[in-house]
């Protein structure tokens, strides 16, 4: 009996360079996919390097032998396992907020609300492209609003109130064309409203009070077809409303 010829088995050579390539893909997507979620780790632990407080103990799991997708606050893609979200709010935590945080490049959502952080908010910031929702509301954050967050070009909900940023509104966060909620109340902002937030096409609710605002109401707030709140209280403003504001039908409330 002949020997069995299994020659149709074996591999012709470009197919043999084929296989080759693809599994040489498949290690260096899972080496960058290691190397990504090490990059979000180191990033968690430099957040936490710059706590100075932490009265409930909720970074307590925030270590090197834990899987940092499972540590408190840390939200991961199922996929990537990539941090696309932080949730820190109502904690008590001091201390600044580290610029590693920029290294959270699939970071979607940031909220470090009622809490003590204080400094400045760092500029890499801006580098979160995916950044959806960014909440630093009543802590003691000081400086400048960054002007980069422009570059934050998903953000759908800003919200910086009851901190002591200074300086005024930039004009750049008119290019934020899926925002929604800008709340930044009782800061120490001055200059006026810039006539930029009329862009802001998406924008539903427009919170500005017990600042040191001054100037007239920009026309361009009436391009604000969304628009349901106006909140410009406790500022230093002069002249009229604009008209074309009163056009907005969606308006439900008007505090000026």
């Amino acid at each position: 009996m002949e020997p069995l010829n299994l020659s149709f088995l074996e591999f012709s050579s470009p197919c043999r360079l084929f296989f080759t390539c693809v599994v040489v893909l498949l290690a260096s997507i899972s080496l960058v996919s290691s190397a990504s979620n090490v990059t979000d780790k180191l990033a968690l632990l430099a957040f936490k390097s710059a706590i100075t407080e932490d009265p409930y103990g909720a970074l307590s799991s925030w270590n090197q032998t834990t899987d940092h997708c499972q540590w408190h606050g840390v939200r991961c893609g199922r996929l990537h396992h990539r941090v696309t979200g932080l949730d820190l709010q109502n904690l008590e935590l001091s201390g600044s907020i580290s610029p590693h945080i920029g290294n959270l490049s699939f970071l979607g959502v940031l909220m470090l609300n009622n809490n003590s952080f204080h400094d400045k908010i760092p500029q890499q910031v801006g580098h979160l492209h995916r950044l959806r929702v960014l909440q630093l509301f009543n802590n003691t954050l000081e400086g400048e609003i960054p002007k980069n967050l422009s570059g934050c070009a998903r953000l759908t909900w800003l919200r910086l109130g009851f901190n002591r940023l200074v300086r005024e509104i930039p004009v750049e966060l008119g290019s934020l064309l899926e925002l929604q909620f800008l709340t930044l109340p009782r800061n120490y902002l001055t200059g006026t409203v810039p006539s930029s937030i009329g862009n802001m096409s998406s924008l539903e609710i427009l919170s500005l009070g017990g600042n040191e605002l001054g100037g007239n109401l920009p026309q361009a707030l009436g391009n604000l077809t969304k628009l349901k709140c106006l909140a410009v209280p406790a500022n230093r403003l002069s002249g009229t409303i604009p008209p074309s504001i009163f056009n907005i039908s969606s308006v439900a409330l008007f505090d000026i």
